[in-house]
């Protein structure tokens, strides 16, 4: 008799067990948990290319080393990029070409994760970088985004523009002025012509 109350205490606490691991089973939904990636940050090749290669810099962030610089220079006085906290905000410079390297991407190789891979941060602090320098160009905005066509120096700049797009792409495309650069931009549906 007391070996079957054994067997049964035991079976019971097997039962027990076995109900313990099916709820963290079903609380995780990981049976196998996996290591975090490592990341490794390839920002620093930016600083290289600043220098040695500035097409490539160009390539990655959609704009020359100078352009750069000059946002930079323009938009770190921003107050959102200084705060009080233990956890100091990444350099300005950085949460540029973070952001600058997003916008320059589309579909796929745009998400926040390509992104954080990409800078070796967090999803989270691309976020943050996407609206941090958003904020600053925007405070920006009305003194360095213009189009006027009674000024002279942006009727030359869209008349420089209509040529290249004469010159460098469709001919019959030469009315047009905005996005010549190869940024790409979705359309609603395919053109019919060219």
């Amino acid at each position: 008799m007391e070996q079957l109350l054994f067997s049964t205490a035991a079976f019971s606490g097997f039962q027990d067990a076995i109900a313990a691991l099916q709820d963290e089973v079903g609380k995780t939904c990981v049976l196998n948990n996996q290591p975090r990636p490592s990341r490794s940050s390839q920002l620093h090749l930016l600083d290289e290319w600043k220098i040695d290669h500035p097409c490539l810099f160009q390539c990655k962030l959609r704009v020359p080393p100078a352009v750069f610089s000059a946002i930079v220079d323009k938009i770190e006085t921003h107050p959102i990029f200084h705060n009080n906290s233990n956890n100091p905000q990444l350099p300005v410079p950085i949460q540029l070409a973070i952001f600058l390297n997003a916008a320059g991407h589309y579909g796929n190789a745009a998400t926040s994760q390509d992104m954080a891979e990409w800078a070796g941060v967090s999803v989270g602090t691309v976020h943050n970088c996407y609206k941090r320098v958003m904020v600053a160009i925007l405070h920006h905005h009305d003194e360095v985004i213009h189009f006027n066509p009674e000024e002279p120096q942006d009727r030359r700049e869209k008349d420089r523009a209509k040529r290249y797009v004469e010159e460098r792409t469709c001919p019959h495309w030469k009315g047009g002025f905005l996005c010549v650069d190869g940024t790409p931009f979705n359309l609603f549906q395919k053109p019919g012509l060219h």
